[in-house]
């Protein structure tokens, strides 16, 4: 039997920052396919009956979930502006490494500083969401 040649695989390549929020974009992908169903669960919650609104939003305003609601929060800012930079590398720009490298820290600063804004308005403002 002949040996077939394999792909390069990981240990092949030198990790750098970019592959980081290259995996970092997939992974906040399925955070929020997973963050989804519970906006659905909320919807149908409204949509309903008064106990099975009042009954979402005691789970809903539990500290827990509340928590997982600014890990959403942080993934989908962090999507959004990551989804920015990649529509960018699709028009053909910014693919040079240290354009790719600046662009990546750019990112990383943007999200932090919008889940700051956005956790400031949605969380604490005002005391906070119900």
């Amino acid at each position: 039997m002949r040996e077939r040649p394999l792909s390069p695989h990981l240990d092949v390549y030198r990790f750098w920052p970019t592959m980081a929020l290259s995996i970092t974009h997939r992974i906040t992908g399925v955070i929020l396919s997973v963050g989804l169903l519970l906006l659905a669960w909320w919807l149908m919650a409204a949509a309903g009956d008064a106990a099975g609104y009042a009954a979402a939003l005691a789970v809903l305003g539990s500290t827990p979930v509340k928590l997982l609601l600014a890990g959403w929060l942080l993934a989908f800012v962090y999507h959004f502006v990551n989804g920015i930079r990649h529509l960018s590398f699709d028009a053909g720009l910014g693919m040079e490494k240290h354009e790719a490298r600046r662009s990546g820290v750019i990112a990383v600063v943007v999200t932090l500083l919008g889940f700051a804004l956005l956790g400031w308005l949605l969380f604490l403002r005002h005391g906070g969401a119900a």
